[in-house]
């Protein structure tokens, strides 16, 4: 299971990565991202509605495949287990972490930004890792330099921090980005004043480069 699911996420390309404040907002966010096809959501644990947000998600959007972003600590990870979250993604590594969500079954995405933390995640068995803050790090020119070293590991990236729509092409043409994360999708501003046609309109935009990319 957790192969096929973190196998989903880089299948899809994009997971848009979303601070949501309001759970009202949830299910119109939900049909927005489906109607664009991008059928994945990564609700950050930056905000107090997120446990809730998951929780009504996971059972009334069974088709939305839901995960929870910014676990920092283990009450995070369990209630994102709790609340049906099928993956979970963190800004770094804490090898803690890490191993509890091996424990109770939980896909874990965690993240690096250096050779060092690589090498400490793939001691810990993870080979598909976020790299954040990507824009900060050197974006596409790092991660093809991490992949140099570590490649023949199985490694590869989900780079998220200054991604966008303008620079997703070069990000999906790296052999080692399994996908991105999008925060460009969802915007809070957007979610507040219900433009749920723009989110819908830059999933269905976003879809089509990663098909024209990955043709």
């Amino acid at each position: 299971m957790p192969d096929s699911v973190l196998q989903k996420l880089a299948d899809v390309g994009i997971v848009p990565v979303v601070a949501i404040d309001s759970v009202d907002h949830a299910l119109p966010l939900a049909d927005a991202l489906i109607g664009g096809g991008l059928p994945v959501a990564e609700i950050t644990f930056r905000t107090s509605a997120a446990a809730e947000v998951i929780s009504l998600l996971s059972s009334k959007r069974p088709e939305l495949l839901v995960g929870a972003g910014t676990v920092l600590t283990e009450e995070n990870l369990l209630a994102a287990k709790e609340c049906g979250a099928r993956f979970a993604v963190s800004p770094g590594l804490n090898p803690r972490i890490v191993g509890r969500a091996a424990e109770i079954g939980l896909p874990f995405v965690p993240g690096v930004a250096t050779p060092s933390d690589v090498e400490a995640a793939l001691a810990l068995g993870r080979t598909q890792l976020k790299f954040f803050p990507a824009g900060m790090l050197g974006g596409v020119a790092m991660v093809r330099a991490l992949a140099g070293p570590y490649g023949h590991t199985g490694v590869r990236f989900v780079p998220t921090g200054g991604v966008n729509a303008d620079n997703l092409p070069e990000y999906l043409g790296c052999p080692a980005v399994a996908a991105v994360g999008g925060t460009w999708l969802a915007k809070r501003e957007d979610m507040a004043a219900g433009r749920w046609d723009d989110v819908r309109r830059r999933c269905q935009a976003a879809v089509e480069i990663v098909a024209r990319a990955r043709a």
